[in-house]
């Protein structure tokens, strides 16, 4: 019976998440927040339109606090929490949560790793155990390292002939420089090979504690119920002294550095950009308009407008800003014909000073606002999304009336505002630029 069972279960799921709607939830309701004894920061909010329960835990132990030398520690770490722990197999962990019809995924990152856990109301108990037993009791075993470290550096391998990728490590290397950003999260083949099993051990041991934890729980659960489950399954997690990474300051370039990499393409590859903004700063909201009008908005965009419909020079080009908790980065990019190469650069040159000398319409201001506010609630519409979306509020200490807020901020942005942020944080003649293509064709002038 137990092929059956898995197969209705999976079927029953399916079914639910299809043809049940899910309203959208309201600023009033979004989530409770608590300290937990030991140290959890327990994110909840009870939904009860469906008999599911999506639990999302962030801990801060991306690659922003591994050392240097062993980079991609963090990521081969979270890799391995689903390989198996003191009690189950890797085998073990799939085949339960599987049968069951539910998900159990683990992610690193820059700045947290995540593992999240999706099941039906009434197999929430089983989920809390693997879940509990895969973050608190990882087995690290050297076969299963050695495994996933072949595949790791395989990948890093085939990256190595995909432009984009090339042209993005590139840049974030020399935009960030030595700082943890500027590092592939999945490491390079010199660090892979060199991370052994007790740097993985010493690295679970010094970051994987509750007090450097945030869970955020969304759907069909009490916060007695799960209290009771945090307590059951995660009574044995103690807190830990945390040592906060020292990381190098940053600061903007006085001077343009052009970086080529010659590929046999028939198409460049272009990046340019520089440090941008954290996220905790003031005028992230303003920035976030700015870059709508400029590259961010698609079709909308002025980079689309000017490079794709009236020149033709390519079929996508954007902009954004990515805020992390430390630092930040602003970029602008494309893919075009190697020997229009000079000109798609000119253009995404000249727009960007556009922005800081020219203000932008009412049309523009309107519609961008109203893109960014009307698009909103589509990241808070399931409880996955609500739940990531809490992860992020808590991260970035934006507190739980964000949802409130943001309307607000977005809207209260000016056609001022987007001209001093554009001349503070735009700066289209200190940069870098990246060009992955053949060099030969593309005859660069930059």
């Amino acid at each position: 019976m137990k092929p059956v069972n898995k197969f209705l279960t999976a079927l029953t799921l399916c079914f639910i998440v299809l043809f049940v709607s899910r309203p959208a939830i309201s600023a009033r309701q979004i989530a409770s927040r608590e300290i937990l004894p030991n140290g959890i920061t327990l994110l909840h909010a009870e939904r009860k339109s469906l008999p599911i329960v999506t639990v999302v835990v962030a801990i801060k132990a991306g690659s922003v606090v591994e050392p240097p030398g062993k980079a991609g520690l963090a990521n081969l770490t979270v890799e391995l929490l689903n390989e198996g722990t003191k009690k189950r197999s890797s085998k073990d962990i799939s085949e339960e949560i599987e049968f069951v019809g539910g998900t159990l995924d683990a992610s690193g990152g820059s700045d947290y790793i995540t593992v999240t856990l999706s099941v039906l109301k009434k197999d929430l108990a089983l989920g809390f155990d693997i879940l509990s037993d895969i973050i608190i009791n990882p087995a690290f075993s050297y076969d299963e390292m050695e495994r996933l470290k072949s595949i790791i550096k395989s990948s890093i391998i085939r990256q190595k002939e995909e432009p984009h990728e090339v042209a993005s490590k590139a840049f974030l290397k020399a935009v960030y420089g030595d700082h943890p950003y500027g590092r592939p999260v999945e490491g390079t083949e010199e660090t892979i090979e060199n991370i052994t099993r007790q740097d993985i051990v010493n690295f679970h041991s010094a970051y994987y504690v509750p007090n450097n934890t945030i869970m955020s729980v969304v759907g069909d659960v009490s916060s007695n119920e799960l209290k009771s489950l945090i307590d059951t399954y995660m009574r044995g997690w103690k807190k830990a002294e945390i040592k906060d990474p020292a990381l190098p300051d940053l600061n903007f370039s006085d001077k343009t550095r052009v970086i080529k990499i010659d590929k046999k393409i028939t198409q460049s590859n272009i990046i340019i950009g520089h440090l941008g903004i954290k996220r905790d700063n003031p005028d992230y909201y303003a920035v976030s308009v700015m870059n709508y009008i400029l590259g961010g908005g698609g079709s909308a965009s002025r980079l689309m407008d000017n490079i794709r419909e009236n020149r033709g020079l390519s079929y996508d080009v954007y902009s954004f800003f990515s805020a992390g908790k430390y630092a930040g980065n602003f970029q602008a990019g494309l893919q075009t014909k190697n020997q229009t190469a000079n000109e798609a650069i000119t253009e995404i040159l000249k727009e960007m000073e556009r922005m800081r000398t020219q203000p932008v319409t009412d049309k523009e201001l309107e519609d961008a606002k109203a893109y960014l506010t009307g698009s909103f609630p589509l990241r808070i519409d399931t409880n996955s999304k609500i739940a990531g979306f809490l992860i992020g509020v808590e991260f970035f200490d934006l507190g739980l009336d964000y949802v409130n807020g943001y309307k607000k901020f977005i809207n209260s942005v000016t056609k001022d505002d987007i001209l001093r942020v554009s001349r503070k944080y735009l700066d289209p003649d200190h940069y870098i630029l990246i060009v992955v293509g053949d060099l030969e064709k593309a005859a660069l002038t930059y």
